[in-house]
């Protein structure tokens, strides 16, 4: 049984400061499981190595004494060690090309691969995510795009003084600013050119929660969908922010005349489905992304939704998406590509189908930040690692010699198993079709 683990250094992106264990967690692993951490130094790490290195844990670059090793990220491909054991985000369930050759190099070396986005239970339901952070960070930089964007379009706004997630000093500081934003939004009202303010969210899970939590800190007033396009008439209301609240029922239709929506009839059958949020969309000043998506689901918007929108309107209400799920060309097509908090935006221009970096130019500001979470890099690491440590000793201690049917793991775990010696695992084993 292996003594140690290792923690390894995030390079994938100089803004990737997160880690996947606490250092008050490496020294609950030493002291309560006997079990010795070895961590990789980084000058870029939330937690400094000094505060691994005084819990007990060891400060080394060579990870190969640790049979087990965990990380945020995707691993570079020439980095497993035969035999050995990586638990990260690894993006290969949907077959993402550019991850198949670290798919083919964890099978070709033996390896295993843990992949925390399918740690699930019974019913499916993932248990280890960083959801609720990218909605925190991604709805404090959509509100701050909207700032950037009227600033050039000449108009003075509330929204200006906003700074992006990753300059406040951590989360309160950054929700201190969010409410004053909201008291002077109550005193001097809003632009007349954003009134009124409407603010979409399509989906409702722990993305939404988060991005949640930093809208209801402004004077919001919800409304129902069904109410969207009788509020974008009332431009008095200057001193409110509303919000409404998009399930699948209100963005698809069935395609058949005669059909009806059911919500699990739309989740076996997406086929029988198309979009209808077109509606909406010439309503909306912000629309904030937060559902998963798959290949087989309708787009939420289409790039042809917004070159008729764009093309109708010399300047439509709409003027930021902020993009928290960030699927390229998913949901959202105007996801064109994916940024990083240096330069977090780009306006997608409808009828060039271009992305042009920044806020100026024609069509809406995309928000499009695949590693929103490392805005908030303490808070964000600090709740990972406290739902994580209920696994981490089965992981450390598990013999992944024995065969996949006799490995002792938590069945969250086992569910998460894509690869074990060097062999897909029976629920991953259609990701075959897509290796290199």
């Amino acid at each position: 049984m292996p003594s140690s683990i290792g923690i390894r250094r995030e390079d994938k992106s100089k803004w990737e400061r997160r880690v996947p264990i606490v250092p008050d967690h490496v020294y609950q692993l030493r002291e309560e499981h006997g079990i010795q951490v070895l961590v990789q130094p980084s000058g870029i790490r939330i937690f400094p190595d000094r505060a691994y290195r005084e819990v007990g844990a060891r400060i080394e670059e060579d990870l190969s004494p640790c049979p087990v090793v965990f990380g945020v990220k995707e691993i570079p491909a020439d980095l497993f060690h035969p035999g050995h054991t990586y638990i990260f985000f690894a993006h290969v369930i949907k077959g993402q090309p550019h991850n198949m050759p670290m798919l083919q190099s964890l099978l070709d070396r033996g390896c295993q691969l843990i992949d925390y986005e399918k740690v699930t239970d019974e019913q499916g339901r993932r248990l280890i995510f960083f959801g609720r952070h990218a909605g925190l960070a991604g709805m404090i930089d959509t509100l701050w795009a909207l700032g950037r964007r009227l600033d050039w379009e000449g108009t003075a706004n509330p929204f200006d003084d906003l700074q992006q997630t990753y300059r406040y000093d951590d989360l309160s500081d950054a929700k201190d600013a969010i409410s004053a934003l909201g008291d002077r939004i109550v005193r001097q009202g809003l632009p007349k050119p954003i009134t009124p303010l409407i603010c979409g969210f399509a989906g409702y899970g722990h993305v939404f929660h988060g991005a949640n939590e930093i809208i209801d800190l402004l004077p919001v007033e919800e409304i129902a969908p069904e109410e969207v396009a009788d509020v974008a008439r009332n431009s008095s209301v200057r001193n409110a922010v509303y919000k409404v609240v998009f399930k699948e029922e209100h963005t698809v239709e069935p395609i058949s005349p005669d059909g009806s929506f059911e919500l699990q009839d739309y989740y076996d059958h997406p086929e029988k489905y198309r979009s209808c949020f077109d509606a909406y969309l010439p309503h909306l000043t912000l629309l904030v992304n937060c559902v998963y998506w798959e290949q087989k689901y309708p787009r939420l918007v289409t790039k042809q939704d917004l070159r008729e929108l764009y093309r109708a309107s010399e300047q439509p209400r709409l003027r930021v998406i902020g993009d928290i799920s960030c699927d390229i060309e998913g949901a959202i097509e105007a996801t064109v590509k994916c940024t990083e908090p240096g330069a977090p935006v780009y306006v997608y221009d409808p009828f060039e189908d271009q992305a042009i970096p920044g806020v100026t130019g024609e069509g809406p500001v995309i928000l499009a930040v695949d590693i929103l979470p490392s805005e908030l890099p303490r808070e964000a690491s600090t709740y990972f690692s406290s739902v994580l440590m209920d696994y981490v000793p089965a992981i450390a201690k598990a013999d992944y010699a024995l065969p996949f049917e006799a490995l002792d793991l938590p069945p969250e775990i086992k569910r998460a198993l894509i690869v074990h010696r060097g062999e897909l695992t029976p629920s991953y084993r259609y990701l075959e079709d897509y290796l290199p």
